[in-house]
C-alpha cells in the first residue's frame, strides 16, 4: 500500500515542524475529546510557524509576531512599508474536528501603504495548508477564513464573516464561488475591545461561527478552488478537492491586532 504525494508531503511537513523543538507525547498527556486544550502558553510562540510573505518560512521578519504580558501581538514598528507582506502564524499540527476559541482586540493604526480594505482587518484561518507547502511570496495560504472586523473598517458591516481564498464552500444549500460570505447578527465593535470568537469545525461536514457567543454564520463542505493558483498546486501533489482537516492560523494583514485564550476543544468525527 503505497501513501499518496500529499500525505508523504504532509508527513514530511509535520517532522520538519515539529523536529523545531522539543515535544513529549505519552498516553497522559495525549488530550482527549471533550477536552480543552490551550494552544498558545502565553510566554513565547512555541507550537507555532511564522510565514511572512517575501520572506523564508520560520523568518519572523521584523518580529511582526511577538508575545508580551501573555498576548500575541501583531506590530509593525520595526516595519519601513507593509509592502504586501501579508504574514500568518501556523499551529504546527493540523486538526479535523474541533471547537476553537479565542479572543482578538484591534490596536493602533494600519501601515501607511497598506490597501484601504485592510484597515481594522484581520482573522484566523481554518483548514489551512501546511505552511511548507506555500511559495515564498505566496500572501495568503488556501484555507477558510474566520474574518475579524471592528468599527472603522471599509471591508464589511460586521464581524465572523468567512472568506475563501483558494476555496469553495456551500452556502444556504448552495455552492458559492463568492470570496466573502457575509455573517448576521454580529455588529463591529469599537478598536481596543477584546471580542471573544468561537469557531466549530466539523471536518468536512460543517463550520460555525459564533462572534461573543451568538451564532453568526455556518456552511458546508469546505473545498479547493480548482481555478486559484495555490489550490491548483495542492491538487497537483495529490491533495483531495473536499477539505477536511488542516492547520489554524492567525492573520497579520497590516493592522495590528492582538490575540489570546486560544484554545481548542477535540470533538468526535
Amino acid at each position: 500500500m503505497h501513501a499518496s504525494p500529499f500525505l508523504y508531503s504532509v508527513a514530511c511537513a509535520a517532522l520538519l515542524i515539529l523536529s523545531r523543538g522539543p515535544m513529549l507525547f505519552s498516553a497522559e498527556n495525549a488530550a482527549k475529546p471533550d477536552q480543552w486544550i490551550s494552544l498558545f502558553n502565553g510566554k513565547d510562540l512555541s507550537g507555532w510557524t511564522v510565514k511572512v510573505a517575501q520572506h523564508p518560512l520560520g523568518d519572523n521578519f521584523a518580529d511582526t509576531f511577538r508575545v508580551e504580558d501573555g498576548v500575541i501581538k501583531v506590530a509593525y514598528d520595526k516595519y519601513g512599508l507593509f509592502n504586501q507582506q501579508f504574514a500568518h502564524l501556523y499551529s504546527n499540527l493540523p486538526y479535523s474536528h474541533y471547537v476553537l476559541r479565542l479572543e482578538y482586540r484591534f490596536t493602533g493604526k494600519p501601515m501607511a501603504d497598506s490597501p484601504p480594505w485592510a484597515k481594522y482587518n484581520s482573522g484566523v484561518m481554518i483548514h489551512s495548508q501546511s505552511p511548507l507547502t506555500m511559495t515564498v511570496n505566496q500572501e495568503w495560504p488556501a484555507s477558510m477564513e474566520v474574518q475579524f472586523l471592528c468599527a472603522g473598517t471599509s471591508a464589511g458591516r460586521q464581524t465572523g464573516n468567512a472568506c475563501t481564498p483558494g476555496t469553495n464552500l456551500v452556502f444556504n444549500g448552495q455552492f458559492t464561488t463568492k470570496h466573502i460570505i457575509e455573517a448576521h447578527d454580529s455588529t463591529l465593535s469599537p478598536a481596543d475591545e477584546w471580542v471573544a470568537v468561537e469557531v466549530e469545525v466539523h471536518g468536512h461536514d460543517e463550520v460555525i461561527h459564533r462572534i461573543n457567543g451568538v451564532e453568526v454564520l455556518r456552511y458546508q463542505h469546505p473545498q479547493l478552488d480548482p481555478k486559484e493558483e495555490s489550490a491548483q498546486r495542492l491538487l497537483a501533489l495529490g491533495a483531495p478537492l473536499q477539505l477536511s482537516s488542516g492547520h489554524i492560523a492567525l492573520q497579520s494583514e497590516s493592522q495590528p491586532v492582538w490575540f489570546r485564550n486560544i484554545r481548542l476543544r477535540l470533538l468526535q468525527p
